[in-house]
């Protein structure tokens, strides 16, 4: 299987910054599209913010102007720059990535982001 490596979460203030990164580790794959998703205590996983292999951006109306998402085609690395965090971004941050082959998704072990003062 495809394992995906995450890094950057942490504690953070109202109005910080964080960064947010995800690699393939242990098995080798191209992607065709890679993003980040969050999930809050009781809620729904929820879309942040993809990126295509040919670098189309979406992001949800809540991170817009905020959150950066990029990636690093040699790598395959993603990541997501978070600025202007308040405690609504709270979550458990997951990286996915899309096989170019198969087109099945792969998910990370989640980070945690706490925006609290």
């Amino acid at each position: 299987q495809v394992h995906l490596v995450e890094s950057g979460g942490g504690l953070v203030q109202p109005g910080g910054s964080l960064r947010l990164s995800c690699a393939a580790s242990r098995t080798i794959f191209m992607f065709s599209a890679m993003g980040w998703y969050r999930q809050a205590p009781g809620k729904q996983r929820d879309l942040v913010a993809t990126i295509t292999s040919g670098g189309s951006t979406n992001y949800a109306d809540s991170v817009k102007g905020r959150f950066t998402i990029s990636k690093d085609n040699r790598k395959n690395t993603v990541s997501l720059q978070m600025n202007s965090l308040n405690p609504a971004d709270t979550a458990v941050y997951y990286c996915k990535a899309t096989n170019i082959a198969t087109y099945l998704d792969y998910w990370g072990q989640g980070t945690q982001v706490t925006v609290s003062s």
